[in-house]
């Protein structure tokens, strides 16, 4: 099994702190950007991601488990997806991981941010430890097509990475 680290870097903003900057006005919907995705001294991988989400309810925590939404079985039990696809004979095809294979997919379960101040606007990086980022194969290319829910279950856009060598 593959360990699961990622660490947060968070933007709350509260007018106090910011005098009399406006406000950040973001969409209630999460965004999610990709920003690099760099080698490890491991082997692994840094995934890092930017985020917002102007309602501020990004985020589980622990005692988010509760059917219909985040039972361990549930669909958004992990809020961050990372679907793996491969370059197979020039068209990018998805590729299900099935944990009864030993394979495990790259979903992730981001805490809660809570931001600071009587703004809810949130903005920060995500940064995800990957010490395996690719599947064994004939194929050489990667790439990852990510998307995070929020607690109200809004979705982000779906954002896809670079394409990247595979060792």
């Amino acid at each position: 099994m593959r360990a699961r680290h990622f660490s947060l870097a968070l933007g709350a903003f509260a007018a106090a702190a910011v005098g009399c900057l406006p406000e950040p006005a973001f969409p209630d919907e999460p965004t999610l950007a990709f920003v690099s995705f760099e080698a490890q001294a491991n082997g692994g991988r840094e995934l890092v991601i930017a985020f917002t989400d102007g309602d501020g309810d990004l985020g589980l925590d622990q005692g988010d488990t509760l059917a219909p939404n985040f039972c361990a079985t549930c669909p958004h039990h992990q809020n961050l997806h990372c679907e793996y696809e491969e370059l197979r004979d020039g068209e990018w095809t998805w590729i299900p991981l099935d944990p009864e294979a030993g394979q495990v997919p790259f979903y992730y379960r981001i805490p809660r941010v809570t931001p600071s101040g009587a703004n809810p606007a949130l903005n920060g990086t995500i940064a995800i430890d990957m010490p395996t980022w690719h599947l064994a194969s004939e194929y050489d290319t990667m790439r990852f097509r990510l998307r995070i829910w929020d607690r109200a279950l809004n979705a982000s856009e779906e954002v896809i990475t670079p394409a990247f060598a595979k060792p």
